[in-house]
């Protein structure tokens, strides 16, 4: 679905990202690692043309430049870590939004086919009794949702998620995360990959991983030996410390 190669791009003369070869598959769950500086926001920027890039990005064979806005719209979605609200639209017009690629224009009515994705989307998302409410004054994880919905109305084929956790409590987490794989196995030719701060959230979700440091892949495979590779780009036995942690909930904290 998703093919990159020798991706190089960045902001002015200077390159974030080097020589990324990464390609992801329908139906996959790819979680994207690395610590704060890796790249790991511009590689999003650049796979969902924000930013200018040196090399190929291809989504089903065809490069991304060659698509129109529209039809990367329908191709790939994108969850920034910060989503600007520029207008006071409720919930509804805010989620509404993501079904503009389906539009005939920006003051075109919503077709009952897109009505009905975004009341399911808002059921699934538990957002039905925030619906009316300006977006801009509902919760930070209320309105990290209302920003998910958004892009799942969009339908696109590929979900890319930077740190779509951020706000939500642990059962939001965990629900979201949950909902996001079932997207994914429900109809063929989906793929979602997402950047997670949160190592026992990523080692859960993702069956596939990526490592980044400074910019390079530091590792790329199946989720259990790109962990075990964690040590070195994040400078400390990150096994060691999620054990210990592990630890204290079977026998409480330490006096």
């Amino acid at each position: 679905m998703l093919e990159i190669k020798n991706l190089y791009c960045g902001y002015g003369s200077k390159d974030v990202i080097r020589e990324i070869n990464l390609t992801v598959e329908s139906g996959e769950i790819l979680c994207v690692l690395g610590p704060n500086g890796s790249g790991k926001s511009t590689l999003f920027k650049a796979i969902g043309r924000l930013i200018e890039f040196r090399g190929s990005v291809r989504v089903d064979g065809r490069e991304t430049a060659e698509f129109s806005r529209k039809e990367l719209a329908k191709k790939i979605g994108l969850l920034g870590q910060h989503s600007p609200l520029y207008f006071p639209y409720t919930v509804y017009d805010t989620v509404a939004m993501g079904r503009y690629a389906y539009s005939r224009g920006p003051f075109s009515p919503l077709s009952p086919e897109c009505r009905d994705i975004i009341e399911e989307t808002l059921a699934v998302l538990e957002l039905d009794g925030e619906r009316g409410a300006l977006a801009g004054e509902v919760s930070g994880g209320c309105l990290q949702r209302v920003f998910l919905a958004r892009v799942l109305v969009q339908d696109p084929k590929i979900i890319l998620l930077d740190e779509p956790t951020n706000h939500l409590d642990l059962k939001h987490q965990i629900r979201l995360l949950e909902h996001l794989k079932n997207w994914a196995a429900k109809v063929p030719g989906r793929a979602v990959i997402a950047v997670l701060h949160d190592l026992n959230l990523a080692r859960a979700f993702a069956r596939r991983a990526v490592l980044l440091s400074n910019g390079r892949l530091a590792a790329c495979g199946q989720a259990e030996e790109v962990f075990a590779d964690l040590a070195d780009v994040y400078g400390m036995d990150v096994g060691r410390f999620m054990l210990e942690s592990l630890e204290n909930w079977k026998t409480g904290p330490s006096v």
